[in-house]
C-alpha cells in the first residue's frame, strides 16, 4: 500500500441537537442555543450551539450559570424523536455517496475506503460531495466535520482538528506533530480517569504519550487495551471489539416541582416500566435491578436487589418499590435531584426460557405467565395508541413533565422506544 493511501472517513455532525433545532427554526440561527431536558434554570445543558460554546456554555453547564454568561440564551426542550428522524435522513444521504461501515453514535459515522477511494484526491472529493449532498437534500444549515486517515482512530482524531464544518486528512507520519496541540482527553479512549493515570506516570502531552513503548502503555492502562491504544496512535489497523448488551436502564433529572419523594416515586415507576418494556422488546431477562438516587449535595445513593430471572413489569415494579422505600427511610431523604434505574445481569430469553420455567412450582409458573402476558399486552396497546395509554397504577395528570425517551450520544433508540 502506498504510504499516502487512506482507509477511513470519519464524519462528525457539529453541535447536532442544537443544529437540528436551528435547521427547523431559522429565526434562532447564529444565536446561542442550549438544549435542555426540561425548561427550568435548575437543569443542565445537554447540548449547545457553537454560538453558545464560544461564550463558555457546554454540555453539562447548569442553565442558571449559563444565563449569567449569556442573558439572551435560548433554551429549547429536547425533542429526541426529531433528532432521530434527522439522523435517519442523514444516514440515507451519506450512503448515497459511500457505504457506512459503522454508526458510532447519533452524530458520528465511519466509512471504509476501498480501491480508488483510498487515493487522497478521491477521498477528499467524496467527502466534499457528502457535505454538498447534506446541504442540498437534508438541511441547508447542517454541517459536519470530516476526518480521513489510515485507521478509524486517527480519522476520528482528524475530524476534531477543524470545527465546525472541517475537512482534514491525517497521515501516519503527521503524528504526533499535527495533533500535539490537543489535550490528552481530546483523544478517543482517554477519559478523566485515564488522564489522571497518565498524569501520575508524568504523561501530560500527546508528544510524551507518543513516545511510550507498548509495554509501558499496557502497564498504565492495566490491560491489553494499552497496547491496542499504542497501535491506534501509531496508525496501525486494530480490529474493533464487539460488545453485547449488558445493561438496560434509564435516568431522569427531576424538575424542582417533582423532587419530594412521594412525587419522585412516580418518575421511578415510569422509568422501571420503560426499562422493562425495552427488556422484553430485546428478548432479555434480568436477574438484578439497581436504583441510583442523586441528592442536592451531588452525592449518589444506591439500592439494589437480585432475584430469579424476570422481565415482567409488575414484578419489577414490586422490587423497585421495596428498594425505594428502604432508601427513603434509611437516608431520610427530603429532596431528590435525579433517579436512575438499571436492569442488569441480562440473559437472552431464548437461551433461558425452558430451564427457567421448570425451576418454578406450578402456582408460581402460572402467576408469572399471567404477569408476562399482561406486560406484553400493555406493550402492544402503548405501541398502538401512545405512551401511557395503559399503565400500572395511577399517574398524575401533570406527568407530561416526564420527557420520555432520550438519545444517549452512543446509543440511538428505536422509534418504538418513544411509545414505551
Amino acid at each position: 500500500m502506498n504510504k499516502k493511501d487512506l482507509k477511513w472517513l470519519y464524519l462528525d455532525f457539529n453541535s447536532y441537537f442544537a443544529t437540528i433545532e436551528q435547521q427547523i427554526n431559522p429565526s434562532i440561527r447564529e444565536k446561542p442555543v442550549a438544549i435542555v431536558p426540561t425548561l427550568t434554570d435548575y437543569t443542565c445543558a445537554i447540548a449547545a450551539s457553537y454560538e453558545a460554546k464560544k461564550i463558555g456554555i457546554k454540555t453539562g453547564t447548569m442553565i442558571y450559570q449559563a444565563k449569567k454568561l449569556c442573558p439572551n440564551l435560548i433554551c429549547i426542550k429536547a425533542d429526541h424523536e426529531k433528532y432521530i428522524a434527522y439522523h435517519h435522513k442523514l444516514i440515507e444521504e451519506i450512503n448515497r455517496h459511500l457505504p457506512i461501515e459503522n454508526i458510532c453514535s447519533i452524530d458520528e459515522v465511519v466509512c471504509k475506503l476501498i480501491g480508488i477511494e483510498c487515493n487522497p484526491k478521491k477521498a477528499v472529493s467524496i467527502a466534499t460531495s457528502i457535505k454538498s449532498g447534506i446541504l442540498k437534500n437534508v438541511g441547508d444549515y447542517i454541517s459536519c466535520s470530516i476526518g480521513i486517515s489510515v485507521n478509524r482512530f486517527l480519522a476520528k482524531t482528524a475530524s476534531n482538528l477543524q470545527k465546525p464544518n472541517g475537512l482534514k486528512i491525517l497521515y501516519k507520519e503527521d503524528v504526533p506533530n499535527r495533533i500535539k496541540h490537543l489535550k490528552l482527553s481530546d483523544l478517543t479512549g482517554i477519559g478523566k480517569r485515564m488522564e489522571y493515570r497518565l498524569n501520575l506516570a508524568n504523561i501530560r502531552t500527546i508528544s510524551s504519550l507518543y513516545q511510550l513503548s507498548p509495554k509501558n502503555m499496557r502497564k498504565i492502562w492495566g490491560s491489553v487495551q494499552g497496547e491496542r491504544f499504542w497501535n491506534m496512535l501509531k496508525g496501525n489497523e486494530v480490529d474493533e471489539i464487539t460488545t453485547k448488551t449488558s445493561t438496560i436502564g434509564h435516568s431522569h433529572v427531576l424538575h424542582p416541582d417533582w423532587r419530594k419523594p412521594y412525587l419522585a416515586k412516580y418518575i421511578l415507576r415510569r422509568l422501571v416500566l420503560k426499562a422493562a418494556s425495552r427488556l422484553r422488546r430485546k428478548a432479555y431477562f434480568c436477574k438484578k435491578i439497581k436504583i441510583y438516587i442523586k441528592i442536592k449535595s451531588g452525592q449518589y445513593l444506591e439500592g439494589k436487589k437480585k432475584f430469579n430471572k424476570l422481565n415482567d413489569s409488575i414484578t419489577l415494579l414490586e422490587k423497585s418499590d421495596i428498594i425505594w422505600e428502604e432508601m427513603i427511610n434509611s437516608y431520610k431523604l427530603k429532596k431528590i435531584k435525579q433517579i436512575s434505574v438499571i436492569l442488569y445481569d441480562l440473559e437472552l430469553l431464548e437461551s433461558s426460557q425452558t430451564n427457567f420455567l421448570t425451576l418454578l412450582n406450578p402456582q408460581t409458573e402460572q402467576s408469572l405467565q399471567k404477569r408476562n402476558s399482561l406486560s406484553n399486552t400493555m406493550d402492544d396497546i402503548n405501541a398502538r395508541f401512545g405512551r401511557d395509554s395503559i399503565t400500572i397504577g395511577n399517574l398524575p395528570k401533570s406527568m407530561n413533565e416526564f420527557s420520555g425517551t432520550k438519545v444517549a450520544f452512543t446509543r440511538i433508540p428505536d422509534i418504538k422506544e418513544f411509545y414505551e
